[in-house]
């Protein structure tokens, strides 16, 4: 289904809306709302229900990998009207995840390089000025966070198999020690991106770890007393053996104690964020081979000690054919996630709009960089979207924010990946496709891209 609202300029100006507000919106829902890349443009709305999901291979398993090309001439992002989006940085060395420092300066993962990098805005904002390199020789290094948050004295580093941390004062552009590890042991392979955060009370680090696999094809399949052994004592949906303390949340204390297993069956969890609630969110990528619209990429809230369904159920209570009857105990007790994407957009990094450059019903708002599939015959992802929060709870509707990155059904000129808010409320977004960081303003009469 499609509605949709619009206002002409002179109507929304009467009205008092905001220059946003001059876009058509559409609304699509139900299968309306898995389309693809074509039907992507700022405002478009959709709502992915867990009641709207088709069967396992309702249409054919797609490998549709992405060309990536240069920008063709005369290639420009789009975003909503009052916004603008311009390029910030150039020439990265495929940039992933971004987080920013309490004094503005911009801290970008590039794990290919094993290295960390740090951005120096200009004056206005608008450029980085200073471009350095805070640290290298890590082993596939993606996710970074500054601790204590307010006047940090430590930058943290998830590594893909630990989390290590440099010493800093705000301002460094180069650590001023080296790496103290506080975690090791975390299991690599396949999914290799890993994440960290704090609380907001400073006590406890999350640290997000993928599945090992599609869907635990490897994983050992058990029954009766050697599926209670390997279950006992650990938190409900648990995997064991190769994907142990994999698809999971684990927590720790900051010094990397007090490790534990805080949610579990996400099958990759590849973005974290914290709210001023001090709720934990996930932005995952679910699982792929089940046709062109199973199963929906998500951004959720994250509870401790739930289970979300991975690898025998997805969505709520929807067994997976490839592990039917493996564990009819968990069915019910599965959590559904909030914000249900189109399937194989490849949902990475997520923030929580904190600013006020953009309009106040922004705020709360999530955003999250799709890096696109490969899985779907008709590509989904390549943009960056905006989750819908009302007062902290997610309505389950998510719009496009950017678009404009895919060029045909082979080709696309840039793949979002990382997504934070710089010291004046705009938004940045990496792209590890041409190795590029975008601003994205509020205040101009026009959607425009330079």
């Amino acid at each position: 289904m499609t509605r949709m609202r619009f206002f002409t300029i002179a109507a929304a100006l009467a009205a008092g809306l905001p220059l946003h507000a001059f876009a058509q919106t559409r609304e699509l829902t139900g299968a309306a709302a898995y389309g693809d890349w074509r039907g992507d443009a700022p405002g478009v709305r959709r709502l992915v229900r867990p009641g709207d999901l088709p069967k396992p291979m309702a249409t054919p398993s797609a490998r549709n990998s992405v060309l990536i090309a240069k920008p063709p001439p005369g290639a420009a992002l789009k975003t909503l009207p009052g916004f603008t989006v311009k390029l910030f940085a150039s020439g990265l060395a495929k940039p992933r995840l971004m987080r920013v420092a309490p004094n503005g300066d911009i801290f970008v993962s590039e794990g290919a390089a094993g290295q960390i990098r740090v951005l120096r805005p200009s004056a206005d904002g608008s450029r980085a000025e200073r471009n350095e390199v805070f640290a290298s020789g890590l082993r596939q290094p993606f996710g970074i966070a500054f601790y204590p948050a307010n006047d940090p004295q430590w930058v943290y580093v998830a590594n893909t198999d630990s989390v290590v941390r440099f010493p800093y004062r705000a301002g460094d552009l180069k650590a001023r020690g080296p790496a103290e590890t506080v975690v090791t042991g975390i299991p690599v392979g396949h999914h290799w991106t890993r994440d960290v955060a704090f609380s907001n009370d400073g006590r406890t680090m999350y640290v997000s770890v993928g599945s090992g696999s599609n869907v635990a094809e490897d994983m050992e399949k058990l029954s009766g007393d050697a599926l209670r052994k390997a279950t006992a004592g650990k938190p409900l949906g648990a995997t064991w053996g190769s994907e142990s303390e994999r698809a999971d949340v684990l927590a720790f204390d900051p010094d990397g104690k007090n490790r534990r297993i805080y949610a579990t069956g996400i099958r990759n969890c590849v973005g974290m964020a914290v709210d001023a609630g001090d709720t934990l969110w996930c932005s995952t990528n679910e699982r792929d081979l089940l046709g062109d619209d199973l199963v929906p990429d998500y951004i959720t809230r994250v509870k401790e000690g739930a289970f979300y369904g991975w690898p025998w159920y997805y969505i709520g209570a929807n067994e997976d054919p490839r592990h039917a009857g493996e564990r009819p105990d968990l069915r019910d007790k599965i959590t559904v996630p909030d914000i249900l994407l189109q399937p194989h957009s490849a949902s990475l990094q997520m923030m929580v709009y904190t600013g006020d450059q953009f309009p106040a019903e922004y705020k709360g708002s999530i955003f999250a960089a799709e890096h696109g599939s490969w899985n779907r015959a008709k590509r989904t992802g390549y943009k960056i979207i905006r989750a819908i929060v009302k007062d902290g709870v997610p309505t389950g509707e998510y719009e496009d924010f950017v678009t404009g990155f895919v060029i045909d059904d082979r080709t696309a000129w840039g793949r979002p990946v990382g997504v934070a808010q710089d010291k004046t409320g705009a938004l940045l977004f990496s792209e590890d496709g041409n190795g590029t960081v975008w601003r994205v303003t509020y205040g101009d009469r026009r959607s425009s891209a330079e």
